[in-house]
Order: structure tokens, then sequence, then C-alpha cells
């Protein structure tokens, strides 16, 4: 198969692109080295915390906050909605105004909210960003952690084509089984988002049988590649990744990514040349482009270019939100 041309992964003529995950709302500060080690945060990965640690850490800061709603797989749906896509982004947030914020966000953007209620406030997880662009996060799940297996069915995919399942939700062992086993009755191509290096590391036998029994497209950067793998040897690590689920993905930061499909392997160079502001949802929005050209016949090339160019649009701008001139240039890859 020659995966620079057009082909057609996706063959039940679908075209939505549903994401379940924590819905949250990102909390973004910039703060040095120092300020990182003092907090006690894994540089680059994911502590979950309380609210009121988030509070404390806040509280110590100096630096000016931005607040927009987040949350990785509400991230990647809400890319896919501004593609011109069919989105739809499942999770559970407060009843109160954050929650609000959630779902007017997702209804602008172009995505359907499936959202389930709490009275429990809504999630948030705070980045730290520090000046080499890298984000560090402390999260409070909130709402997005009461979600219940058993409000999660088939029905929450009906017509997907592709459900995007974020890694965090390896925290809640028994929601994220019920929903790939809801998203694999629904008929839906189920892609796996690794999400943090931290959530692999802990999550590891749980993983190993989960991707075994339903992931068909497993998304992974280096650190994530190499906690899952145990190799960080980077031609390894992507053969590992391969074995395990029919298309792989490995991200490798400023020098681009790699797809692999049917044996075939695809190296993908990065876009732009500016450096990186904030890595805050490259990840995310990487994905974005990627399953967007997927459920439209794209080649796995132009998929991977499609990627790219999300994740550098997002990384000149603090957060995860591309600006309407980012998505302009984009779109011209389409």
């Amino acid at each position: 198969m020659n995966l620079m041309s057009n082909f057609r992964y996706i063959t039940n003529n679908r075209q939505l692109i549903a994401g379940i995950g924590s819905a949250l709302v990102d909390i973004l500060i910039h703060e040095g080295d120092e300020f990182l080690a003092k907090m006690g945060a894994a540089k680059g990965g994911m502590t979950l915390v309380g609210k009121e640690d988030i509070e404390r850490t806040l509280a110590m800061s100096s630096a000016k906050t931005s607040v927009v709603p987040g949350g990785s797989a509400c991230n990647t749906v809400i890319g896919v909605g501004n593609l011109g896509g069919n989105a739809r982004f499942v999770g559970k947030c407060g009843n109160g105004k954050m929650g609000k914020l959630i779902e007017d966000d997702l209804k602008r953007q172009n995505v359907e909210p499936a959202l389930l209620r709490a009275d429990s406030p809504t999630g948030c997880s705070l980045s730290i960003i520090t000046p080499d662009a890298q984000r560090s996060m402390f999260t409070y799940l909130g709402a997005s952690a009461e979600t219940r297996p058993e409000e999660i069915s088939v029905n929450s995919f009906k017509d997907a084509a592709v459900v995007l399942v974020e890694g965090y939700l390896l925290y809640n062992p028994d929601l994220i089984k019920t929903a790939l086993s809801a998203a694999q009755k629904a008929g839906a191509k189920i892609a796996l988002d690794l999400a943090s290096y931290t959530v692999v590391a802990e999550s590891k036998e749980l993983l190993e049988h989960l991707v075994e029994t339903y992931v068909d497209i497993l998304i992974a950067n280096e650190d994530e590649a190499e906690a899952y793998t145990g190799h960080n040897d980077e031609r390894r690590a992507l053969e590992a990744l391969a074995a395990k689920a029919d298309i792989a993905v490995l991200k490798v930061g400023s020098r681009g990514s790699y797809v692999t499909h049917a044996g075939n392997t695809v190296a993908v160079n990065p876009m732009g040349g500016g450096n990186a502001l904030d890595t805050t949802g490259a990840g995310d929005l990487w994905a974005a482009g990627f399953l967007f050209g997927l459920v439209n016949g794209y080649s796995i090339g132009h998929c991977g270019r499609l990627g790219s160019a999300c994740g550098y649009e997002v990384c000149q701008v603090i957060g995860a939100n591309i600006p309407a001139a980012g998505w302009e240039r984009i779109r011209k890859l389409l």
C-alpha cells in the first residue's frame, strides 16, 4: 500500500468523531523551573490533586492567570469542529458557571455537547508553563471523576466513525473499560491517546489489556512511548507500538512524527519554524488534524501533515485554543 496516496480507512461512510474524557477548565500560568520544583510537579507530566492544592499553588504564584475550557479529548474534538468536521464530546461537568462555560464553548466551536451533569464543581487543570514551553499539570477532576459506567452506553457513540478516548481515563478503570466496550459495539474505530507518561507508568498492566482488546489507533509522544514500551530508541518504540495497534503514531516534538500502518511507516516533517510559546494542547490538536483527515479519506501522509499543522499553530499561543487566523492557515491544507 502506498501510504502517500488516498486510501479509505473508515469504510462505513461515517464521519463523526466522538471524544470521551474529562470536562475541565484550564488555568494557565507562566513560572520558572524553580517554582515547578518547589511545587513538586513532574515536568511535562500530570499530577492528580485536590481543589485546595490548586488554590494553594495559585496563591504562591504572582503570575497572571488565563482561564479557558480544556481537557484532552475535549480539545481534540473542538479542533475537529473548527476544521469543519462532525464532532461530539462526552463528559461530566458541574451545574454551575464553569459547566455552562464548557457547554457554550463547545456549541460555539461546532461540537455537539453530550454532557452529563453533577452538583460537584467542574474540574480544573492548572498548567504551569516554563520558559522552555513545557507544560506541567496539577489536575483536580471534580465532577468529571463522578462519571459512572452506567451513564455511558452504545448510544453515547451512535454514528461515530472514530471514538477518541483520552488516556487520563485510565485512572477510572471501570469507566474506561465501559467506554471502550460501548465504542466497539457502536462500530467505531477506537483511538487512544496515551495522554501523559505519568499516567502510563501508573497504569501499565491495565493499559496492556485494553490496547490488545479494543484499540485500533494508538497515539503517543516519546516519553509516553518509552513508559509503555520500555524503549527509548525511536525505531524500536515505534515498532513496539505498531505491534499493538492497526495504526501507531509516535510524536517526536519539534522533529515531527511517525505514523505506521500495514507495515509501512511515514515520517511527517514538523510545520513552521518558530519557537513554541506554550505546548498546552499540542498533542490534542495533532490528534484533531490526524483523525479529521482519516475520516475524510486523506492519505496517511496528508493526515500527519494536517495533524502537524494543528499542533504547530496551538504552540504559537497560550492555551489550547487556536485563533481564527491560525485555523485559516490550517484549512489551506484541506
